[in-house]
């Protein structure tokens, strides 16, 4: 679906790229895996390309090339003793699905069942966690009622429900799915990653923005989570009225919002192992009035916050990133707050981009303090954290930004044609995070005293 999309818009992208080559992990997946290595981590998260397996999107045929990549991907992770967490859906649908409508058209849950039935069928004796899909809330919201993703509907208020609903159900249908098949005989862990900013009151003293960084929390995370860990299960009741109430007023026949029925309350509640959390930044909300355009239907009509970032928070590179290490914690304690402690959270995805450069101080400070949140949480509130995975490896194509934006810990020369990679000053911090499994908050070297692969190769 991107690559359909970019070849026919090459202007969507701030730098007019795309992400045929990439990093071209296609060739170089050893290397990727010694770069795992040489920094002490045992997990690797990736994911699968539902077109590389399924170019069709439906599994009457299934690409041999793309199923022999994933399985020696797989079997040297195996060998060295990597263990992989694979994601079945990163926003990626095969073009044929996208055009009957995405996840907007319920079909598509079938064919989703079809293909993950498939990838656990061929990769489920190495893959012993599994992800469902990743920011079901960013991928609706940005792409079917936005335009910031991919596939650019910019249907407000009506395409991101409608696709939030179904990715819900195809979520719960293929959890089931592994569950009931092949649980049994792999004896693996199947999830879902969730994202979420964290939504900070800009005026502490004011009631009114308290309830609006509620009311953003529960439209933009509960909406998502609500359904599946908590104990009543479906969507939150906040939701539920705001929405339904909002599309009485703006004169629609029937809630924007799709109702579940009571089989498929069930079906969600309680859909997933562990609770993936993507987790980048916060920003400050305050009470908006409505404005004289509210008929209109859209998610930030029924949301009815101001959204901003401080003034004082620094902005490393992506603007929409500012570094406020305490709404971390602050976001795993209403996490536990709503959900409990009984399934575990794992951080999927944290962490900053800038815009290029080996020596990214700015990116070590961010992985010390966030990571020094992470366990206040984790001894000090009690929060379950289970796991932590940083964004990410490697320089690489972050979607809308093209390759503007880096977020990797290894450098990428995107126009080199062996696409080098180097280690940058995060790796070597965080190789020494997992060797000494402390944070040290004065860690520096200085760059002209070593070469960086002598270093971390050594």
């Amino acid at each position: 679906m991107w690559d359909t999309y970019l070849h026919k818009h090459p202007y969507y992208t701030l730098d007019h790229s795309n992400g045929d080559v990439a990093a071209d992990s296609y060739h170089k997946y050893k290397q990727d895996i010694e770069m795992v290595k040489s920094i002490g981590v045992k997990y690797y998260r990736i994911s699968l390309s539902w077109p590389r397996i399924l170019p069709h999107g439906t599994d009457n045929y299934i690409n041999k090339a793309g199923v022999r990549y994933y399985r020696k991907l797989f079997e040297e992770m195996l060998k060295e003793k990597i263990t992989p967490v694979v994601t079945l859906f990163h926003w990626d649908l095969p073009t044929a699905l996208m055009d009957l409508g995405g996840w907007t058209n319920p079909k598509v849950i079938d064919y989703f069942e079809d293909y993950a039935r498939i990838a656990f069928t061929l990769f489920g004796d190495i893959v012993k966690t599994w992800t469902t899909m990743n920011e079901l809330h960013m991928h609706c919201f940005s792409g079917y009622g936005g335009t910031l993703f991919v596939p650019a509907l910019e249907s407000h208020g009506i395409g991101e429900y409608l696709c939030a609903h179904y990715m819900l159900l195809g979520h719960a249908r293929v959890y089931h799915l592994y569950d009931k098949e092949f649980r049994p005989k792999q004896k693996g862990k199947i999830g879902v990653t969730l994202d979420a900013f964290y939504a900070e009151p800009k005026d502490s003293n004011k009631k009114e923005d308290h309830e609006a960084a509620e009311r953003y929390l529960q439209m933009h995370l509960g909406l998502f989570a609500h359904p599946i860990y908590s104990q009543e299960g479906d969507y939150p009741k906040m939701v539920r009225e705001i929405i339904d109430n909002m599309s009485e007023r703006q004169g629609f026949p029937r809630s924007r919002l799709p109702y579940f029925t009571p089989k498929e309350v069930a079906m969600l509640r309680g859909s997933s192992d562990f609770f993936g959390l993507n987790h980048y930044t916060t920003y400050l909300m305050s009470f908006s009035e409505m404005e004289p355009t509210w008929k209109i239907p859209s998610v930030n009509h029924d949301t009815g916050v101001k959204v901003e970032q401080h003034p004082d928070w620094p902005v490393p590179g992506a603007e929409w990133l500012s570094v406020y290490p305490p709404g971390f914690r602050k976001l795993l304690n209403w996490i536990t707050k709503n959900y409990g402690t009984n399934v575990p959270i794992v951080i999927t995805e944290n962490g900053v981009s800038d815009f290029g450069g080996l020596t990214d101080y700015a990116r070590v400070s961010y992985y010390n303090t966030y990571l020094y949140q992470l366990l206040l949480a984790m001894h000090e509130d009690g929060c379950n954290i289970a796991g932590y995975f940083a964004w990410t490896l490697m320089d690489d194509f972050e979607w809308g930004d093209g390759y503007t934006t880096k977020f990797g810990i290894f450098h990428v020369d995107f126009d080199s044609p062996d696409k080098t990679r180097t280690p940058k000053l995060s790796a070597l911090n965080y190789r020494e995070i997992m060797r000494t499994r402390r944070i040290n908050f004065n860690y520096i070297k200085i760059p002209s005293y070593y070469k960086y692969n002598d270093v971390l190769y050594e």
